[in-house]
């Protein structure tokens, strides 16, 4: 166990990387509002407004990859000061853009630098914190997270009424400041000298060939990336679900979101008071348990009604979000303890499948399914069944992989 754990770490590690985390919400939804008029200003056709999100989730994708290892070679607060300075100046580069080409520059930038914080975070506090209070600084971190999404739009709308789509830009740069300013005066490094590995291409490509090899690893994770995949399509699809077949207006979104976040939010909060008290395996049972049953209930009640009713058709949702927050900080920390001493690209690769899975469900799978009712929440029961049983076949290895978060070094996988 890394001399620097302890098992009562600063508070405020945990509302930092969901500080982090909240980057993508806020550099994506909080964007959507200013669409218009940055169409209007730059020249822009539909085409090019469409690759502001597509060059940003490019960049972020590619590069994390990239975060993790680089934290594992240089420490913790390096990586996670650089990133998020890097997403200061293309912020302020993106409001101050006078052409479209610009604009998607510092996007690319943009997106490169947002994940630094939130991957190199998860590596954080589980290199300061084992045991259940990892598992709770983890649902906190989710928690907070949870929110921005459904306030970013908001905000954002708030934004460009009071000084255009610069000033969204100008926010962002803001917020990242702030977190950046907190970082450098109490992030701890959590990755001694003595710890960290030497990075190349030769020794990246080394280290991802051993990540991927690692089948309880990759099991997880994906069981990871597809437990929120069923929210995730109800998301991409959401435009669908409120205005096609709940015949509901432009402004009527909360009756998706407001349920979604207040699954998560008690959730989270189960998830955390679960930590001490059951199983990692009675926790994830219980969750996707949740998940299915929910899924069950929306398919059914979809096949039966034909067409959805306010409030039945959302109330599955906030179910299937709650044991997707459930399950979610174990997943994340059973897949990081299979490598207890690369834990950043362990993280990195975490990020990366769960960017593959949400673009395959957002760009593939909810054009294919959202023509009924029935076929969507049909098509997320599936994406929930799935993720259980990649986590069922990671089998009885997984308690082994656990040793860690019981208070066990394991050598495993190193």
């Amino acid at each position: 166990m890394s001399s620097l754990q302890t098992s009562r770490p600063p508070r405020h590690i945990a509302y930092l990387v969901a500080g982090f985390a909240m980057f993508g919400p806020f550099s994506i939804d909080a964007m959507f509002p200013g669409f218009p008029a940055i169409s209007a200003e730059l020249s822009a056709s539909p085409i090019m407004m469409q690759q502001i999100i597509s060059i940003y989730l490019i960049g972020f994708a590619s590069m994390s990859l990239v975060h993790g290892p680089l934290s594992d070679a240089y420490g913790r607060r390096k990586i996670v000061f650089w990133s998020t300075l890097i997403f200061v100046i293309a912020s302020a580069g993106a409001a101050l853009s006078h052409s479209m080409t610009l604009l998607l520059i510092w996007r690319l930038i943009q997106g490169c630098s947002a994940g630094g914080g939130v991957i190199v975070g998860r590596a954080i506090i589980r290199d300061l914190v084992a045991g259940p209070e990892a598992h709770r600084m983890i649902a906190q971190v989710m928690m907070i997270f949870a929110v921005s999404p459904a306030i970013a739009p908001i905000a954002g709308a708030f934004l460009c009424g009071v000084g255009g789509w610069r000033v969204v830009f100008l926010a962002t740069g803001i917020f990242a400041v702030v977190l950046l300013l907190v970082a450098t005066l109490t992030l701890p490094e959590s990755l001694p000298v003595e710890h960290r590995f030497p990075t190349n291409l030769a020794s990246l490509l080394d280290t991802y060939r051993r990540v991927s090899r690692d089948w309880q690893f990759m099991l997880l994770s994906m069981s990871n990336a597809l437990n929120f995949g069923a929210l995730f399509l109800y998301i991409s699809s959401a435009p669908r679900f409120i205005l096609d077949f709940l015949h509901l207006s432009i402004g009527d979104f909360y009756w998706f979101f407001v349920p979604a976040v207040v699954g998560i939010l008690a959730g989270s909060a189960l998830a955390s008071r679960c930590s001490r008290r059951f199983s990692h395996s009675a926790v994830l049972r219980a969750g996707f348990g949740l998940m299915i049953a929910a899924g069950i209930a929306n398919a059914g009640m979809n096949e039966v009604l034909q067409k959805p009713v306010l409030p039945w058709a959302v109330v599955p949702i906030t179910f299937l979000a709650s044991g997707i927050a459930l399950n979610q900080p174990l997943l994340t920390l059973l897949g990081l303890e299979r490598f207890p001493r690369q834990r950043g690209a362990a993280s990195s690769m975490q990020a990366f499948l769960s960017l593959l899975v949400n673009a395959t469900v957002s760009g593939v799978l909810s054009p294919a399914v959202s023509q009924t009712p029935f076929t969507l929440s049909a098509a997320a029961l599936a994406v929930s069944a799935a993720g259980f049983l990649f986590w069922f076949a990671a089998g009885r290895p997984r308690e082994s992989a656990a040793h860690e978060i019981t208070g066990e070094e394991t050598t495993t996988a190193e």
